[in-house]
């Protein structure tokens, strides 16, 4: 049983012309290969006796009519010559009458002389048997105004005349044509038609009736011993060629059922008996076959990686759910198509030279990375050539496709976390570097204040470090996977906690800080470390960009806090309505200020690694982390940071966190959800 996924690999290749509408050349060939040898070679033994007994036969015929034609040239020159020897004296003489006379006389006495004319030197016909002349009057009453082109050497062979023969209506006509030469002086040229042999040209006709006759009873021989052959011979050679046909196809219920003895019949029961068995065996192994190809196309369906087999001319065979997605070809029957021509186009340059090395044998396989589709995927693609047990034959490619997007982006991500983090922490260790061995080498020659002031810069720019480090492990435990535990907390205590933090800071800025909770604010389910951290970072950067006699607002209320109700429905059964905007109320928290706000360019990048709006417009302190640990932490809680500001009017952030009756598995599962999109965007 063939595998469909593999029966082009098995099943000869057609190239031909289609078999369903063959021409009729091809119908000879195909009615010739349906008779069995014995008879192909009696048909050839008898097709050769045929051609050569027909050929000699030809070759006679065609002596005898060469004989013919000699005979008849023959007897026209002779009476040419025998006229010519009698009529010369009178065109010497120019007695054209007397000439004209013996003419009509010759001419009347033989049946077989058609015409008779005379020329002049110059070829000017003057007379005409029987061609009559329009009188002119005069000597010159039958001269003929009709002039004879003749080649010039027939005045130098008097005894040689000019023979040749032309077809007329009535018949071949043979033309002489004999110089009158009279004692060495040339006058002119005698025109003679002949009709040609009666008697050879019956003779001729009664050899091409035998020819033809024994031609046309060879034939009806041959075709008499073919048909004797296909009634006692190759009607049971043709159902035993079809019967192994529709075996080789996998048809293993073919039989023939034919009343013939001898060998034939023996070799038919054979057939009839190996086709049983054939059958036997096939019932036996179909299921066991049918399971096996089920399971394979099951794991290739399956495959994580993208699955393209082709065959031996580089078309679609079988390709699997990935490999449509990676490609965008849901939907599409493939099969049979090239697949180069299927690829997009800066692929398809990419894979066709990989391809034809496989094809043409002169490599095994490739491997080959290459970008694709928009936005960019980096793919690698791995072409694996299938050939037969011993190797030689090609059977088809298997191409493998995997999705190195996330890999690479991965890669490029920590390559420039490892950058940004280095770079970091290089700047504060080399001032720390610096001060101190200033304080080591010149400790004596400086001031009181300036040990104070270098020592200052130190610790400053150790507490810079220590920042970093605490923001990069932080950052690296939200991105470790761990679980975090959520318990119900009121969000009201933490909230007064973070203004207290930032109370003298505020206060020595010249900054407003408000918080707008109401008293009965209900319970969220979070980690109270992790969203402490969360306001520490959000008040604090508010509070770092805002400016003196500026507001820094601090709020928390119930999210969506209505319903929108339509208007009654007049259906009296159907009852008031809400339609939900959320699946559950969750508690906003906002933080805003009034400060100096972010551009829409920055707003972009706002939660990226390292990203400091201070570097375009600030020069205060932070290591840029922070927004990304909040982003961390809320995905975690799954709740989404949001932020809209707006240059010099002010900047919001805010977020949503689940109430205490949610499902902390809920929360886990979008978490993980969240984190998921993020990577894939």
């Amino acid at each position: 049983m063939t595998s469909p996924a593999t029966a082009d690999w098995a099943l000869p290749q057609h190239n031909g012309p289609d078999p369903e509408n063959p021409n009729l050349w091809q119908r000879i060939i195909s009615w010739w290969a349906e008779f069995s040898l014995q008879t192909k070679l009696l048909a050839v033994a008898t097709l050769v006796v045929s051609l050569m007994m027909t050929g000699i036969t030809f070759f006679a015929l065609n002596g005898i009519q060469r004989d013919a034609v000699m005979n008849d040239t023959r007897y026209a020159r002779d009476l040419g010559l025998l006229l010519a020897g009698n009529v010369s004296e009178l065109v010497a003489q120019g007695q054209d009458r007397e000439l004209a006379n013996v003419a009509e006389k010759f001419w009347r006495s033989s049946r077989s002389v058609r015409y008779i004319f005379f020329a002049d030197p110059d070829g000017v016909i003057y007379l005409g048997i029987p061609i009559s002349a329009t009188p002119q009057g005069g000597e010159s009453e039958l001269r003929l105004n009709r002039r004879l082109e003749l080649p010039d050497e027939l005045k130098r062979r008097p005894q040689n005349p000019l023979v040749r023969q032309h077809l007329t209506p009535q018949g071949t006509v043979t033309d002489v044509f004999v110089p009158l030469i009279k004692n060495g002086q040339y006058y002119g040229v005698l025109g003679l038609g002949v009709n040609p042999n009666e008697t050879a040209l019956a003779s001729a006709a009664l050899t091409r009736e035998v020819t033809v006759a024994v031609f046309i009873s060879i034939w009806i021989l041959v075709i008499l011993g073919a048909v004797f052959n296909a009634l006692t011979i190759t009607r049971p050679v043709k159902e035993l060629l079809r019967g192994v046909r529709s075996v080789a196809s996998g048809n293993f219920e073919a039989r023939i059922d034919l009343p013939v003895g001898g060998e034939l019949g023996e070799l038919l029961t054979g057939f009839n008996a190996m086709a049983s068995q054939l059958e036997a065996y096939d019932e036996a192994n179909i299921e066991e076959l049918t399971a096996a190809q089920v399971k394979q196309q099951s794991l290739i369906a399956t495959m994580a990686d993208g699955a393209i087999l082709l065959d031996s001319d580089g078309r679609v065979v079988l390709a699997n759910p990935t490999a449509r997605r990676l490609f965008r070809w849901e939907g599409r029957n493939l099969e049979g198509c090239e697949l180069v021509e299927e690829l997009p186009e800066l692929l398809a340059i990419e894979v066709h030279g990989p391809l034809d090395a496989l094809l043409g044998g002169s490599a095994d396989s490739e491997d080959l990375r290459c970008s694709v589709g928009d936005p960019a995927r980096t793919l690698r693609i791995v072409l694996q050539s299938v050939r037969d047990v011993s190797g030689e034959s090609l059977k088809g490619i298997a191409v493998t496709i995997q999705d190195l997007t996330r890999e690479v982006e991965l890669n490029a991500a920590q390559s420039r976390f490892i950058s940004n983090v280095s770079h970091e922490l290089r700047t504060p260790l080399f001032n720390i570097k610096s001060y101190v061995e200033t304080l080591h080498d010149l400790g004596d020659q400086l001031t009181e204040e300036e040990k104070r002031e270098f020592l200052g810069v130190a610790n400053d720019e150790t507490d810079r470090l220590t920042r970093l480090v605490n923001d990069v492990l932080d950052l690296s435990r939200l991105e470790s996977g761990r679980t975090v535990q959520f318990e119900s907390m009121n969000l009201r205590p933490a909230m007064e906690q973070t203004l207290r933090t930032y109370r003298l800071n505020a206060e020595d800025k010249g900054v407003a800080l408000e918080l707008d909770v109401d008293p009965d604010l209900p319970d969220v389910l979070g980690n109270w470390d992790l969203l402490l951290q969360v306001l520490d970072n959000l008040v604090g950067n508010a509070l770092k960009f805002s400016r003196t006699g500026g507001r820094l607002a601090l709020r928390a209320y119930t999210w969506p806090d209505s319903c929108w109700m339509p208007t009654p429905s007049a259906d009296a059964d159907a009852g008031p309505s809400c339609r939900l905007v959320s699946p559950l109320p969750r508690l906003r928290v906002e933080i805003s200020d009034t400060g100096c706000g972010i551009s829409q360019p920055d707003q972009d990048r706002i939660f990226d690694r390292f990203f400091r709006v201070e570097n375009a417009v600030h020069t205060e302190v932070g290591t840029g982390l922070g927004l990304s640990i909040v982003r961390g932490i809320l995905e975690k809680h799954g709740a989404q940071v949001t932020m809209a500001s707006e240059l010099e009017i002010g900047t919001t952030f805010w977020f949503d966190l689940p109430l205490e009756q949610s499902d902390a598995d809920e929360l886990q599962l979008r978490a993980e959800r969240r984190s998921e999109m993020d990577a894939v965007i």
